[in-house]
């Protein structure tokens, strides 16, 4: 960037205007009379706050899931969807696939992004309750998510041969940079609603699947924990079945996993204020936020992690149909 700026002669590089980078528990500064102003012209927010620094919803959903030790991970799977992998060491190469980032108390993380997760899934669901409506049958949108999601875990472990993209947009891990929602089968597949809503379901985390696959294959990364958060875990147990089936892990889920992003950076301005025998951050979320708190756990099977690995052989194998999409239907 100095290189290209330079001709301009701006009389400054990138790192002068930059923000000095802090470590969470450092003094980011206090408000000051101007900038309170500006956030309240009413005069009641006073200024010499104390400010932590600042984090993006990566650093403070790693708070909020209590998971920026090492060996310990988040997903956060929504709209799209994100998975943070606190690493004891650096990796062996660069990879295209996974993005690396800092814990706020500045660990190495590997962070696989996926730009798609539930809107496919919640599109499908919409319709069925569209149906329901038709019919005159009366039904609330969560117990029609209850109903579905539950109902796919007595499906085929491999969805019965079913696939689904849930390319609302372009997945960058798979090469695509634009998505066609897609659903495919052959006439000889296990077709019926358990295994249609199980394929959905696998589909919403099989390009984190992917991309994971990297770390926990290749690069042989340990991790103790990782906790789930986020609308594909709002139906108990179901989202974490199929995550653990689909990363051949253990899930956890906290109760507090759902506030997000701004517990977390409520959590690091407490750590700043709160953190007077000076425990690292890993610590003080241990011992003052989340003691004895280690939410509900469901560990993978072999029957399910058999079929999300037989699944995935087909996904991959399916996807020239995806981009065939792409390329033909505008």
């Amino acid at each position: 960037f100095d290189q290209l700026i330079a001709p301009k002669n701006l009389g400054w590089k990138i790192l002068d205007i930059l923000p000095q980078v802090l470590n969470a528990g450092e003094d980011a500064g206090t408000l000051t009379a101007e900038g309170a102003k500006k956030l309240d012209p009413s005069g009641t927010l006073q200024s010499g706050t104390p400010l932590c620094p600042p984090e993006g919803d990566a650093g403070t959903g790693m708070v909020a899931t209590n998971a920026v030790r090492q060996c310990t991970g988040n997903v956060s799977a929504g709209t799209s969807s994100f998975s943070m992998i606190v690493l004891e060491k650096a990796l062996s190469k660069p990879y295209e696939v996974i993005d690396m980032v800092t814990t706020p108390d500045g660990s190495p993380v590997a962070m696989v992004h996926c730009n798609n997760c539930t809107s496919d899934l919640n599109a499908w669901v919409s319709l069925f309750k569209q149906y329901q409506e038709l019919l005159g049958v009366p039904v609330d949108m969560n117990e029609v998510f209850g109903k579905l999601y539950n109902h796919a875990l007595e499906g085929d472990a491999d969805c019965g041969g079913l696939i689904a993209y849930n390319y609302i947009s372009g997945e960058p891990v798979t090469g695509l940079a634009e998505g066609r929602p897609m659903f495919v089968r052959s006439a000889n597949d296990h077709f019926n609603l358990a295994n249609f809503m199980r394929a959905n379901l696998y589909a919403s985390v099989a390009v984190l699947k992917i991309g994971n696959d990297v770390l926990f294959k290749d690069e042989k990364v340990q991790v103790d924990r990782i906790t789930g958060h986020g609308g594909l875990f709002k139906t108990k147990g179901v989202g974490q079945r199929i995550l653990a089936a689909a990363i051949n892990s253990p899930i956890s889920v906290m109760e507090t996993a759902g506030e997000g992003g701004a517990w977390g950076i409520a959590l690091l301005a407490g750590y700043l204020i709160h953190n007077n025998e000076k425990l690292s951050l890993a610590d003080y979320l241990d011992k003052k936020v989340f003691a004895g708190n280690t939410g509900v756990e469901i560990a993978p099977t072999v029957e399910d992690v058999a079929g999300f690995d037989k699944y995935i052989e087909s996904y991959k194998a399916g996807l020239a149909i995806e981009k065939a999409a792409v390329e033909n239907k505008k």
